[in-house]
């Protein structure tokens, strides 16, 4: 069988740093077009201003890779699934909890593929956590997610805005590490978000969780957007058998008391369109909302504190 021919919607600096390569380098998949409403072209294929004059001028395209800012995903999948198209979206899926379970029931009534990508998931490092902590049990975990909005999204207004999710839009990926590794459901059971004076969505949060489970385990996390010394993506977690263990990098790399078990480079977005082909195959769905809600409930318990006004 040949390659899948794909479009990519949204050509931001995800879809430029990210998206793009991993397509060109695919087995799988060939970029047919691009959809940018600033027009910007990829390796001279056919660029569109909408996703509607994609669809009628390339009938034939059968796939989308939405790589919008969330606040359009909604409109946009559901246009996709209603012109016949297989799904990927970017994270953080919708906006809404409401708008994500629209969605998968919209690709379930349709009979589409709708895949929902998280990916930090797609590392090794996190898989081998989940492993150690489904046999070691949980002590305490401490996420600390700590970046540059200046380097990740520089003059992206749109973060900022209701729906931009601000610094949760990295913590989110936090989250999903988080929702996956644990070997038992965690809850939001306190937080406080500090939102700059000049801007609707938070610039850090830190954030309690608990439970349920008797021994209770100390879990909290921090996100935090005016780093500038660099990327601090750590998630830190003492086993029930008292072991050490850090996922460093956004999950790339393992240390287990100190001595260094598992490092590998950049795969991720190789990971999520290997596995979307996979659903492709078996013309199955993949949607964890798991770390959606758990942000979502962040804002619903969530205090708020006003910081110094943000500029770029």
């Amino acid at each position: 069988m040949g390659k899948r021919k794909i479009a990519v919607i949204g050509v931001g600096k995800i879809a430029i740093d990210q998206h793009l390569p991993v397509i060109d380098a695919s087995e799988d998949f060939e970029l047919a077009a691009t959809v940018s409403s600033r027009g910007i072209a990829h390796n001279g294929l056919p660029v569109f201003r909408t996703a509607a004059e994609l669809y009628a001028a390339m009938p034939e395209v059968g796939l989308v890779s939405i790589c919008t800012p969330p606040g359009v995903r909604h409109t946009l999948v559901r246009e996709a699934l209603d012109a016949g198209k297989d799904v990927m979206m970017e994270k953080p899926p919708t906006t809404t909890i409401s708008e994500l379970d629209d969605l998968i029931a919209h690709a379930k009534r349709l009979d589409r593929v709708l895949f929902q990508t998280w990916h930090s998931q797609y590392n090794a490092a996190v898989d081998r956590t989940k492993a150690l902590l489904a046999e070691q049990g949980v002590k305490s975990v401490r996420i600390d997610w700590r970046e540059s909005v200046r380097k990740w999204h520089p003059g992206q207004d749109w973060v900022w805005e209701p729906g931009g999710f601000g610094v949760c839009d990295p913590g989110i990926n936090a989250f999903s590490i988080f929702t996956k590794i644990m070997p038992f459901p965690v809850f939001v059971e306190s937080a406080n978000l500090t939102f700059p004076a000049n801007k609707m969505t938070p610039v850090d949060v830190e954030i309690g969780f608990k439970s349920g489970q008797a021994h209770k385990p100390a879990l909290s996390a921090g996100f935090n957007w005016l780093e500038e010394s660099g990327e601090i993506w750590t998630v830190h977690i003492v086993t029930g058998t008292g072991n050490d263990i850090k996922l460093e990098g956004g999950g790339r790399r393992l240390i287990v008391n100190g001595e260094l078990i598992l490092e590998h480079g950049d795969a991720e977005y190789a990971g999520i369109y290997d596995r979307f082909a996979d659903l492709l195959d078996q013309h199955e769905s993949d949607v964890d909302a798991a770390p959606l809600r758990l942000m979502s409930d962040v804002f619903l318990l969530g205090a708020r504190t006003n910081g110094p006004a943000f500029s770029w």
